[in-house]
């Protein structure tokens, strides 16, 4: 609701929404107050669980937002602290009137704007999904916990919105305001910093990429998936404008494969926004299995293959490429996070929680929702997730979706040197070959830590056990 503009200074409590296009917060802000204050708060609480590459990524797109706001007018505020006490001491010290954000949907969140609320006038807005987790429930009132019923709820509701454009000015207030340094950081080459890297990577994926993804997103060589995770997760694209380009794209498309392609990619996003759901609607996945049924899980939790797998030393070459990836960009590709999540929990029988930790500390798109969703969904201990006898073979799954071995030579030095034919069973290598290719297996790349056949036999008792126990 549109009311009279006041001549007092509002707060814009910047938090995942690192930009000025089809920023709700800010809109309505605007609409209400003449001066507007940007504020970025470095919580402690968030910055000790992330790591230097996400928290560098961070403070890039900082600097990024400074500039563009500078650009208007304006300039970005950055504090230090713990939220509630960092808005009390500008929200007294400048007479503000008012504070707007974007509300965030986590169990801290929630936690940490509740407490807000109860002490300042703090207005929350949507923006981080696309649909509020709020707002989709069974017609008995309760929450979804099976994605394809979601969804089709999910498109029932959804709907074309107003894309709010960048103000061509912010008025900034006259106080004088002392901002925090930004702390050094290092630019990623993976993913440049900002909102015009994020959206040239949209237009790239929308022009290019998205009407094939259906076919393409899986192999692991081809420039078949988005790669805006970074982007989306800090809120540097609008998720409500990537969607609705989509939607648009895929109507003025008449051949019916690209429209299967568009759908494939807006299920992704629906997936974001069912596991955000899921996480609010039952924040104890956050710490326990979704289905309490598999708690008791006897996992092996051997330290020594848990090392290997963090270190792409498994012997498997699939998986030790996507963790090498992730070792030096801080990202992986979709289909190898589920090859070596699978691996991790039911060929090493290691618990789930220990590579969802793993994941949370070395992605530059870690989403807590996200991120435990797509573990539990491998694990097979979530909702609607993968029962538990689906073991991927890390064999088969290389040859399917990189059948030349090219990730695998990207990524696995020592294999540099391996004909095609081991490239995927390097431990099937005569003795000779592994000489002439200077891949010794045991030497200079790793033996296979478990043997795959064995290993599913194991896994599958396991969880047959614990079901058992579970129904005594």
């Amino acid at each position: 609701m549109m009311v009279n503009k006041h001549q007092d200074i509002a707060i814009w409590w910047i938090r995942r929404d690192l930009r000025l296009h089809d920023n709700q917060a800010l809109t309505v802000a605007l609409s209400n107050h003449e001066t507007i204050m940007p504020v970025f708060i470095l919580d402690d609480q968030l910055l000790r669980n992330s790591n230097p590459r996400r928290t560098d990524f961070l403070i890039e797109n900082l600097k990024a937002m400074d500039k563009g706001l500078r650009d208007k007018g304006s300039r970005l505020i950055v504090m230090r602290g713990e939220p509630s006490i960092c808005l009390q001491k500008v929200f007294h010290e400048h007479n503000v009137t008012a504070i707007y954000a974007e509300a965030d949907h986590t169990p801290y969140a929630m936690v940490r704007d509740e407490k807000t609320a109860n002490q300042l006038p703090l207005t929350l807005t949507a923006g981080v999904s696309i649909l509020s987790p709020n707002q989709i429930y069974k017609k008995d009132g309760n929450p979804y916990t099976v994605f394809t019923p979601f969804a089709r709820r999910w498109k029932e509701q959804v709907e074309l919105v107003e894309i709010f454009h960048e103000p061509l000015r912010l008025p900034f207030p006259t106080a004088n305001l002392v901002s925090e340094t930004f702390p050094d950081s290092s630019s990623s080459k993976l993913f440049p910093a900002g909102e015009i890297a994020a959206q040239e990577r949209l237009s790239h994926f929308l022009n290019n990429c998205i009407v094939h993804y259906h076919k393409e997103r899986d192999l692991l060589t081809q420039d078949g998936t988005s790669m805006l995770s970074p982007y989306l997760h800090f809120g540097i694209l609008s998720i409500r404008d990537v969607f609705q380009q989509a939607f648009l794209l895929q109507q003025a498309k008449q051949d019916t494969d690209q429209h299967a392609g568009i759908d494939s990619w807006i299920n992704e996003l629906i997936w974001r926004e069912f596991f955000m759901m899921i996480l609010a609607k039952f924040p104890h996945v956050l710490h326990h299995p979704f289905r309490l049924d598999y708690e008791q899980i006897p996992w092996t939790d051997n330290e020594e293959h848990f090392k290997a797998w963090q270190e792409g030393r498994t012997g498997y070459p699939l998986v030790d490429a996507g963790m090498r990836q992730l070792q030096e960009t801080g990202w992986m590709h979709n289909r190898a996070r589920m090859v070596v999540a699978s691996f991790l929990c039911k060929d090493l029988l290691i618990n789930w929680q220990w590579g969802e930790k793993w994941f949370m500390q070395n992605l530059l798109d870690a989403d807590v929702a996200a991120n435990n969703g797509g573990w539990q969904w491998s694990a097979g201990t979530g909702t609607d997730a993968a029962p538990y006898f689906r073991i991927f073979n890390p064999v088969s799954q290389s040859k399917k979706f990189d059948a030349q071995g090219t990730y695998i030579y990207r990524w696995v030095d020592e294999l540099a040197n391996v004909p095609l034919k081991y490239i995927h069973t390097p431990w099937n290598m005569p003795l000779d070959i592994q000489n002439t290719s200077n891949c010794r297996i045991g030497l200079e790349y790793s033996k296979r830590i478990v043997d795959h056949t064995q290993a599913r036999e194991r896994t599958l008792q396991a969880y047959k056990q614990a079901k058992s126990i579970n129904n005594d």
